[in-house]
């Protein structure tokens, strides 16, 4: 690459618009040239900041790694884009990933050349880092209450304009969302929540634009280039790419039709690119003539969710698994420990602490079972009704075509429901599914409740079992350390309670032909899904499988309960056993000394039936 050619490159990056032609010169000279190969690492989290990358072809993908070792995707930054501008003001380290994808140019410069330059031309200087921090203030606009997306893209001075029912708005060029989603911008600032934060869902809103573009095609309503295009748009989108441009907030007016129109955005800008147009020249490619063809937001978005929701009960279950198999593993590692069981929180009969983690296993095994019982409800869907089920503005031959592309394109068993009108009015699965994501999530603080409970103390509780220790537990009160992972799986399962109340109001309050209420039915079930796949991780991960037992302390209760005289009443009968029990307590004696002095048994027969190991399962009498 010569010195002009990166000149003539230069003068259409954001950052060097300022520069005349010595200038960007000057620059040219100090510049890098850096080539990747697919799947390498430009740089990585956590290491010091030192270049300004500069994309001249290739792709680059973004991400950042959660506490539970998986991978988030933020962005992917192509031709004319440029990452880690911060490193000319500072050494901060990233805070995300940067790894090619295809074979990839990247043009740096790094802060250190920067610096030498500065005294030699003050002013490539001045109008760069002027660029640099609009740039930053515009991606600290992007930041969200859960991470701040480092990949979203910059805004320049360039833009375009849109027409729609109420006027004329200008769009910032870089934007693959048009007028009517910063329409929904401007009036459902409300969670915080864009949709972007769940990625399954905007993937299946592109598997059905996906869907309905062959059946289109396929019914002649569509070109083969325009179907093309939507399809690479589409396939695009459901691989991870734009969901930075998928923007609404989860929870707006309009049924859903503003989550419906930021996709149709999205995928026809995406398709003209591809098509070799500008963004926003919908004449080559409408996102309402040509990617909404045959479709309405009230056949699209139900059918979006439930694919959604399908495919996030999958991950769901999964994570649920992992911690069942936890469980499981402490059965059998305390599966020796004799511990008294309680009812009503007072003494009853011994038990293993091995039974107590079985017990818990067995209680969520039962829930996947019910999660997926349920989830199945969603693979009937309501794809080809349109408006309100009549299959108005459609071909008569729409729905079974596009019922058997989202099947291929989903992997999914996607059925049309027998009465579209009934299926588009109706969030049965939904209130269905809600209960049983409640269900689980009462069993969960119910667990957490006992974890609690029989770590309490050290010295003045039950101290049968250690948790993990997580932090200090007190500003005040040294050495104290409390159960804050039982305590957060608490509060989750509270929300999800919450969300469920929210989902029955919703599916109530549908009025007629349409339930509009469905995006707080979808932000509220999405919402349980997320915390409760969190909860049930940061459970197993910090929680279960650090737990260890006191086997002394459990040892000392059951020799020393009340309880053991329960294991006599066969014998001798549950008024001279009441009698024993009430003589013990009332005069600190034990219920073995006691019986042995009253001869009401021999010490071989009381030792056999006060045997705890014969008392945590049925025994046959003689």
């Amino acid at each position: 690459m010569t010195e002009e050619q990166k000149i003539v490159f230069l003068k259409d990056i954001e950052l060097f618009r300022d520069l005349n032609d010595e200038e960007l010169r000057h620059l040219a000279a100090n510049i890098e040239k850096i080539q990747l190969r697919p799947n390498s690492l430009l740089f990585s989290e956590n290491s010091p900041r030192k270049n300004l990358y500069i994309i001249y072809d290739g792709e680059i993908e973004l991400y950042k790694t959660t506490p539970f070792g998986e991978e988030k995707r933020l962005a992917f930054f192509r031709k004319y884009d440029f990452l880690g501008e911060g490193s000319l003001m500072d050494d901060y380290p990233h805070s995300t990933t940067a790894r090619s994808i295809l074979n990839t140019t990247v043009l740096a410069i790094s802060r250190e050349k920067f610096e030498a330059l500065v005294p030699r031309q003050p002013s490539i200087a001045f109008k760069v880092l002027s660029r640099v921090s609009r740039v930053i203030s515009r991606r600290m606009r992007m930041t969200s209450t859960r991470i701040v997306n480092a990949g979203a893209q910059y805004i320049s001075g360039r833009t375009r304009t849109e027409h729609d029912l109420l006027g004329d708005r200008e769009v910032p060029y870089e934007y693959y969302y048009g007028i009517q989603t910063l329409r929904a911008l401007e009036n459902f600032n409300i969670s915080g929540v864009p949709l972007s934060m769940f990625p399954v869902l905007i993937e299946a809103l592109a598997m059905v634009k996906q869907a309905a573009a062959e059946a289109n095609y396929e019914l002649d309503d569509l070109s083969g280039e325009i179907r093309d295009a939507i399809i690479r748009a589409c396939g695009e989108i459901i691989e991870g790419k734009y969901h930075t441009h998928f923007v609404v907030d989860m929870i707006q007016g309009g049924a859903g039709t503003s989550t419906n129109m930021n996709a149709n955005e999205v995928i026809a800008n995406r398709a003209l690119e591809i098509l070799g147009f500008d963004k926003g020249d919908y004449e080559h490619c409408h996102p309402n003539n040509h990617v909404n063809l045959s479709q309405s937001t009230n056949d699209v978005y139900p059918t979006a969710i439930s694919i959604a929701i399908y495919n996030s009960n999958r991950k769901l279950t999964e994570v649920l698994s992992r911690l069942i198999a936890a469980m499981r593993k402490k059965g059998r590692e305390f599966a020796h420990i004799l511990k008294m069981g309680r009812t009503q929180l007072q003494d009853a009969v011994p038990m293993t602490l091995g039974q107590t983690f079985d017990a818990f296993a067995d209680t969520l095994r039962e829930e996947i079972d019910r999660l997926e019982q349920n989830a199945l409800l969603f693979l009937e869907v309501n794809m080809g009704g349109t408006a309100i089920g009549t299959g108005i503005t459609a071909e008569p031959e729409y729905s079974e075509k596009v019922i058997g592309h989202l099947r291929r394109i989903t992997g999914l068993d996607v059925t049309l429901a027998p009465n579209l009108v009934e299926a588009t009015s109706d969030t049965g699965a939904h209130v269905m599914y809600s209960s049983a994501l409640k269900r689980l999530a009462v069993k969960l603080s119910k667990i957490s409740n006992d974890l609690r409970l029989l770590s309490s103390g050290p010295r003045a509780g039950l101290n049968e079992i250690n948790l993990p220790k997580m932090q200090p537990g007190s500003s005040i009160m040294p050495g104290k350390v409390n159960p804050v992972i039982p305590e957060v799986v608490n509060q989750i399962s509270f929300k999800v309670i919450g969300n469920d109340l929210t989902v029955t109001m919703a599916a109530e309050a549908g009025q007629l032909e349409l339930n509009v209420m469905e995006p707080i039915i979808t932000q509220s079930i999405f919402e349980s899904i997320e915390m409760l796949k969190n909860g049930m991780m940061t459970l197993q991960m910090r929680c279960i499988e650090g737990i260890t037992a006191n086997e002394e302390v459990c040892r000392r209760t059951v020799e020393n309960s009340i309880g053991l005289v329960t294991a006599l009443v066969p014998t001798l009968g549950y008024e001279v056993c009441t009698q024993l029990a009430k003589e013990a307590l009332e005069n600190d004696r034990g219920v073995y000394e006691l019986v042995l002095e009253k001869n009401l048994l021999s010490k071989a027969e009381l030792d056999k039936l006060l045997d705890p190991r014969n008392m945590i399962t049925s025994q046959k009498r003689d």
